[in-house]
């Protein structure tokens, strides 16, 4: 695994990165890396310095592993990194990572398609919602890379795109609402409305919960599963914010208007499950 050429690449953008090899420990369920699961992870971790990458490896897989950089952009202060999984040696899997700097702090985030440059990585983690807009505003890629456009508003994984006529129903607005991906600080939203989607059922007897259909069908079944102390969620709304949109990461945007609000792409690739930062 060729990880020494690493430094200097991330050097190039102003970055730190250390690698941390994880090694196994015999148990009688065989072998396992101490307090580390999975091959291999891609994260950023502060120390006295300050924010670093970290490459996590486990010691079984090290050897079978090529690293590549595919581009740094030294000015964006990003790079787009390849890793090659050789334990199926004719086929092996293949993992990009587009590792950076936005506003105060470095991300790493996990790249659908086969990509092979920072623009085209970065344009490949836009919702395509969001490429239909920008390509209809007729923007240039520098006006794309940008945070604030006529297309979109952007706030770490969130896009924010205006919606002038949203029909809003005022009596369903909510204040001060967190937005947040599985294990993420949440963005706070000032005002947020959401329409339609569909209506899960949770308990801690099912804490996966039920769609409406599953969950009429077990009180038929079992009348006493009422009194389980549900709570309702709403699977895959239409999400619109306006006012304030706060996070300790990033700085403060202002929607005047009301925006439809759409996540990145980076839950659509396979790799990640390699990334361990959570923004």
């Amino acid at each position: 695994m060729n990880i020494n050429s690493l430094e200097k690449h991330f050097a190039r953008m102003g970055a730190r990165i250390k690698t941390v090899r994880h090694e196994p420990v015999q148990s009688r369920w065989g072998w396992n890396s101490r307090a580390f699961t999975g091959n291999f992870s891609v994260d950023v971790r502060q120390d006295r310095q300050g924010e670093h990458f970290v490459f996590n490896v486990s010691t079984l897989v090290e050897d079978r592993l090529d690293l590549e950089i595919l581009q740094v952009a030294p000015k964006d202060r990003h790079l787009l990194l390849l890793v090659k999984d050789f334990e199926n040696l004719h086929n092996p899997t293949k993992d990009r990572f587009l590792c950076g700097h936005d506003e105060r702090e470095w991300f790493v985030a996990a790249v659908p398609g086969a990509v092979s440059t920072v623009v085209s990585a970065m344009e490949s983690l836009k919702p395509p919602k969001v490429q239909m807009v920008q390509g209809r505003k007729g923007l240039n890629q520098k006006q794309r890379n940008k945070r604030r456009n006529k297309a979109f508003r952007r706030q770490g994984e969130w896009f924010f795109v205006p919606v002038p006529n949203a029909d809003i129903d005022e009596s369903l607005i909510l204040h001060n609402e967190p937005i947040a991906r599985s294990g993420g600080k949440p963005h706070m939203v000032e005002f947020l409305y959401r329409q339609g989607g569909q209506t899960l059922y949770v308990s801690s007897n099912r804490p996966d919960g039920l769609f409406e259909n599953d969950y009429k069908k077990l009180i038929l079944k079992k009348p006493k599963a009422k009194n389980w102390n549900w709570s309702t969620r709403r699977i895959n709304p239409r999400v619109y914010a306006r006012g304030e949109v706060r996070h300790p990461d990033h700085k403060t945007i202002t929607l005047h208007e009301w925006h439809e609000v759409l996540m990145n792409q980076e839950n659509q690739s396979r790799t990640m499950q390699h990334v361990a930062f959570i923004d």
